[in-house]
């Protein structure tokens, strides 16, 4: 038993100290690129305004995506809305381009893994209160039902950042690369 024991011990030791350093922040980081890099550069995209000059002027869509209630309010006159909203909106369509790449690239990974953290509770709570979701699009926890698209599906992506948080990139990561080549040499 003791010998059976020893085997599991030195098999997992093996795994973890793997798990550590490379794959599982390698694994975070390829499971948020697979299944949300597209998902969040799309919606970017609609955000876009027609033209070159649509990086900083975005479309009506745009506004009605963040600011739901304020756009009705104005007529669906974006022009309308204050120079707040205009950040707002431009601050949170470049988040959606940025902050992805980032994390995907493994460059910064803790600052924008956060920055997705705070993205992702914005984006919920406009779906909550600006857009009014139903009860069955927010889901609820600890029922029967795994597909609540709020609380539900938005809960793997959190815990995916909150471990890149935590744990960074790993050693296969820009962030890596980066702190290897400042690390003086010893004379």
């Amino acid at each position: 038993m003791q010998a059976l024991l020893r085997l599991h011990d030195m098999a997992f030791d093996i795994i973890d100290r793997a798990a550590g350093t490379w794959l599982m922040p390698l694994l975070a980081r390829f499971t948020f690129a697979a299944t949300l890099l597209v998902y969040f550069w799309s919606s970017a995209m609609t955000k876009l305004g027609d033209g070159p000059l649509g990086l900083v002027r975005p479309s009506v869509g745009a506004y009605a995506q963040i600011f739901p209630r304020q756009l009705e309010a104005a007529g669906y006159d974006a022009g309308q809305l204050s120079i707040l909203h205009w950040l707002v909106v431009m601050a949170g369509t470049w988040a959606e381009f940025l902050l992805p790449t980032l994390v995907v690239l493994g460059l910064a990974t803790r600052l924008a893994a956060l920055g997705m953290i705070g993205f992702i509770t914005m984006q919920s709570l406009t779906d909550i209160y600006g857009h009014g979701a139903d009860a069955a699009t927010i889901g609820a926890w600890f029922d029967r039902l795994p597909d609540g698209v709020i609380l539900d599906q938005r809960l793997f992506w959190g815990f995916t950042l909150v471990y890149l948080v935590v744990r960074g990139a790993g050693a296969l990561s820009l962030d890596a690369l980066l702190r290897w080549r400042t690390v003086p040499v010893p004379a």
